[in-house]
């Protein structure tokens, strides 16, 4: 089997196409789904989504993360074609107060917390004993001060907005506006990290902490929306941004989540094509090109060597048979044609259009495949095969039945031939 594992690894090596492109094989994947009639959208979408969040590591390795840095929001109302990908983030929140902090900044200088801007509350076995009258209000006065002194810590950086990932008080609200600074609190620490990604700020747990190099000074505009009933935050327009969020519209919260299982295939097939460019065939082709350098390999070999070979190259057929079976076509008739053009080494790109059921060239209808995950597929199903082969004399689900009646307890084992009772045998105790 690892044989079989390594010829078809040396095989597909071979379609390495540096011609076809990233936006063929992602239309391919999402041909036949829901959003595969509004044309390049959805593959526009993908494609610009994940080569924004992919960061170079250097020696041909590339790392792209769809799942922490692409946020996906959906907002009902407008055409599906109002969707786009913001070069930053969007989140659901406004300022702490619209009537007096501002809810558009150009250039903002930002700076992100994970601490709170209040005063620290006591535990429950907290206790202060107020003796005079005047106790209570030098209490509040240390309130105040503990707060104010945050806020001069902050504000000495010249921020333009301030997130933070917990609360922030009133007074410090009172600072902050009177300082022109905006200010927006309770954020989720996943869009916080988005905003760190897309406009180059460090998230800082201690204001006393703060450096210059902290605040992220890459975003081009700072804006609040009201879409629908809500307010929307956008901070985009970033330099190098390397989070992004992918704004969906369309009529109802049900196509909405259509499209987005949609856009979510979409995105991981561009993402493994970005980590590993190479391409090979689809509709079947590559599976017979495989089965046919297989059958050609084991006439070659004699003796039990080449059962594997065989096994292998009937089971790969079972992807254009079921193509096939799909499309309403002969399956006999189009799997012999199909063998036929493979048979000889010649034809490696022909398989089946899935739209039509005709057996065409693939390079042509722009069906493609994506080689990380074929080879991932032809690895994991060869080796649950030989897993399967090495436990199949060990486990076993049978159990013997007992005679209805018969006695519980412990009985002298007994050995009986099957249809001879004349042969039947005790075992001496």
């Amino acid at each position: 089997m690892c044989v079989v594992i390594l010829l078809y690894l040396w095989i597909t090596e071979y379609y390495h196409l540096a011609g076809a492109t990233m936006l063929d094989l992602v239309k391919s994947c999402i041909g036949t789904k829901f959003t595969g009639q509004f044309g390049d959208l959805i593959a526009d979408l993908a494609i610009d989504a994940t080569t924004t969040v992919g960061v170079d590591l250097g020696q041909g390795l590339r790392e792209v993360d769809i799942k922490k840095y692409i946020k996906i929001e959906k907002v009902p109302g407008g055409q599906l074609e109002d969707s786009k990908v913001l070069k930053g983030v969007m989140f659901n929140k406004d300022v702490v107060a619209p009537g007096k902090m501002r809810r558009k900044i150009l250039n903002p200088r930002i700076i992100l917390l994970d601490c709170p801007l209040e005063y620290k509350k006591g535990e429950n076995q907290t206790n202060a004993e107020l003796l005079r009258e005047e106790d209570w209000s030098v209490l509040l006065k240390m309130e105040e001060e503990y707060i104010e002194n945050l806020c001069v810590q902050i504000l000495k950086f010249k921020p333009d907005l301030i997130i933070t990932e917990k609360g922030l008080s009133d007074l410090a609200c009172h600072y902050f506006s009177k300082a022109g600074v905006s200010a927006i609190r309770r954020l989720r620490k996943t869009d916080n990290n988005r905003i760190a990604k897309a406009s180059g700020a460090v998230i800082v747990n201690r204001p006393d902490e703060l450096q210059e190099s902290d605040v992220g000074t890459g975003a081009g505009l700072f804006e609040v929306k009201k879409i629908g009933d809500e307010f929307f935050a956008f901070i985009v327009d970033c330099k190098d941004p390397k989070a992004c969020t992918v704004l969906l519209r369309g009529a109802s919260k049900d196509l909405l989540n259509e499209v987005e299982r949609n856009l979510q295939d979409a995105m991981s097939v561009a993402r493994n094509i970005i980590k590993n460019p190479k391409l090979v065939p689809g509709g079947g082709a590559t599976e017979l090109t495989v089965s046919a350098t297989l059958k050609q390999r084991s006439s070659s070999i004699e003796g039990i060597e080449k059962w594997p070979y065989e096994a292998a190259a009937i089971a790969f057929e079972a992807i254009p048979r079921t193509l096939a079976q799909n499309c309403g076509v002969n399956v006999i008739r189009t799997m012999t044609a199909l063998q036929g053009k493979h048979a000889n080494g010649e034809n490696t790109w022909i398989g089946i259009d899935g739209n039509t059921g005709v057996i065409a060239d693939m390079k042509e209808c722009k069906i493609w495949d994506s080689y990380s995950v074929k080879a991932q597929a032809f690895k994991t199903a060869i080796e649950a095969a030989c897993m399967l082969l090495r436990i199949d004399d060990i486990v076993s689900g049978i159990k013997k039945k007992q005679a209805p009646g018969a006695s519980q307890g412990p009985s002298k084992p007994k050995i009986e031939e099957e249809g001879d009772a004349d042969n039947e045998q005790m075992i001496p105790e």
